[in-house]
């Protein structure tokens, strides 16, 4: 139960409240994706489909504990060390996803936004990552695997892998377009994980 109000509590935060912030703050929609078939819309179909998935399996491991292990759990996995370790990994996402959008400010959009004109962040977390967003993404997907190891919480962590850097090498074609040499100077700077 605890993990299902975590992901309820992630998902309001990190996607619905920070959406309605910028909303209010800008009068901008910072859902980007369409119903297109380009590269940029596809991926935001994959992102949907494994947000789905997460919440399934995490409803699954709440509240229908007799149908988990049609999961395929890795009861092997299944340790104390990897539990907190997990938890820890969860908490840090939450705090680094919230933090790093908190710091991107009226620029943070959920894909790429081709209509309105953003800033170019690179201060503060973004010193260190020019992703710490997808980076707090990725660390949700491991902690979520170590709570609770199973088929399909790695398969969660391997289609995000692909789809997070489909995504960023997407966002660094446009933001190559957009800021040029300013962007091509902060990539000389700043890695692209960390």
């Amino acid at each position: 139960m605890l993990l299902f109000a975590y992901f309820i509590l992630y998902f309001l935060l990190v996607f619905v409240l920070r959406s309605v912030l910028l909303w209010k703050k800008t009068g901008i929609n910072p859902f980007t994706f369409k119903k297109t078939d380009n590269a940029h819309d596809y991926n935001g179909k994959v992102f949907t489909f494994i947000t789905a998935l997460e919440l399934i399996v995490v409803c699954i491991f709440a509240f229908k504990n007799e149908w988990y292990e049609y999961l395929l759990p890795f009861w092997y996995l299944d340790n104390p060390t990897f539990l907190k370790i997990g938890w820890v990994f969860l908490f840090f996402s939450l705090i680094l996803v919230w933090f790093s959008q908190s710091q991107m400010s009226s620029s943070w959009r959920i894909g790429i936004d081709e209509n309105n004109k953003t800033e170019l962040v690179t201060k503060g977390v973004f010193s260190i990552s020019r992703n710490p967003i997808f980076l707090g993404i990725m660390i949700t997907n491991i902690g979520l695997f170590l709570v609770i190891p199973n088929a399909f919480t790695l398969l969660i962590i391997s289609l995000s892998t692909i789809s997070v850097n489909t995504q960023i090498r997407l966002e660094e074609e446009f933001l190559k377009r957009e800021f040029g040499n300013e962007y091509k100077e902060y990539t000389k700077k700043v890695r692209r994980w960390f």
